[in-house]
């Protein structure tokens, strides 16, 4: 222990050795993506989380915005909002854009291209109160602990993951991928709830407790869906290439249609269908469609007694 005592006082850590050998595999790995000059910036989450708890309180203003607003101020707040929030999406789309295209310094196209796609958005974030404003009502609904509509907005995680997931998914479509994924992924270390922004997801959709919810990229959900926590909507499996490579974006999640409720802990796999109307049990494991109006639960447990060892 003594011998890692300088003179100074301090020990040695042996930090130039470390500094050099992770000096030589950054260099490597940098290499091996074929950047050898320094990266360009990504999206950062740290901002993105800032600008996400913005466009909540934007959209939410009386509830998520600033105390004591009045309705003379509510507007002036929601455009000065605004205005600070969309500046700071565009850098982020552009980081995006730029680190696709690897060209360092200011690149015109990602500049323009970011801007489009900050005002698509941006346009878009009434459509996105409207399903939010469908969401929180089957909420309201369809949770009997559920004292008023304000309640669950502030304390659902359910909630606060489909804020998330209704805006990534509009970035997603716009293309701005990168981005909305990161956004994803802030609302599922927040509430375990994991959304792939590229989910299709209808109106009225009501997540109850939420943790262990996975929801994979190309599922599709109706209207009026009600799901439980430690629900899967995953794939079944994987296609490859003739190289032995995953194949990317084909359609592999389920389509639940209308009107489904899906209990704690169902397993929903592959392309399939799940029939509007269809009440899919706790801790089912599915992977061939149902029609609609189909009630899926497990098999019956068989209990059986056994005394002075008989039937063993």
């Amino acid at each position: 222990m003594n011998d890692l005592l300088q003179p100074s006082g301090k020990y040695d850590w042996g930090i130039d050795e470390l500094v050099a050998k992770l000096r030589t595999l950054r260099v490597e790995s940098l290499e091996t993506r074929q950047r050898r000059d320094k990266p360009p910036k990504l999206p950062s989450s740290k901002e993105l989380h800032k600008i996400l708890d913005g466009l909540g309180a934007v959209l939410f203003p009386n509830r998520l915005g600033l105390p004591d607003l009045n309705d003379e101020g509510i507007d002036y707040f929601v455009g000065h909002t605004l205005e600070t929030l969309l500046r700071e999406l565009y850098k982020q789309i552009r980081r995006e854009l730029q680190f696709i295209s690897g060209q360092p310094g200011i690149d015109k196209e990602a500049h323009e291209q970011a801007i489009m796609i900050t005002r698509e958005f941006a346009s878009r974030l009434p459509e996105v109160r409207v399903l939010l404003d469908s969401d929180i009502q089957a909420a309201y609904e369809g949770d009997p602990a559920a004292k008023s509509s304000d309640e669950v907005l502030v304390c659902y995680p359910g909630i606060n993951a489909i804020i998330h997931h209704r805006l990534a998914h509009i970035l997603y479509q716009l293309g701005a991928t990168l981005v909305a994924r990161i956004i994803s992924e802030l609302a599922h270390s927040a509430t375990g709830i994991d959304i792939h922004p590229g989910a299709q997801i209808g109106e009225s959709f009501f997540i109850d407790h939420g943790t262990g919810v996975v929801i994979g990229e190309t599922a599709v959900i109706g209207r009026h869906v009600r799901v439980y926590q430690a629900v899967t909507l995953g794939a079944k499996r994987f296609q490859k290439d003739d190289n032995g490579i995953l194949v990317k974006g084909n359609a592999r999640h389920p389509i639940v249609e209308d009107d489904v409720v899906i209990y704690a802990g169902a397993t929903i796999l592959g392309r399939i269908n799940i029939g509007r109307g269809s009440t899919i049990g706790g801790n089912v494991w599915l992977t061939h469609s149902v029609p609609p109006g189909s009630n899926i639960t497990q098999a019956h447990v068989r209990s059986e007694l056994f005394y002075d060892g008989g039937g063993i």
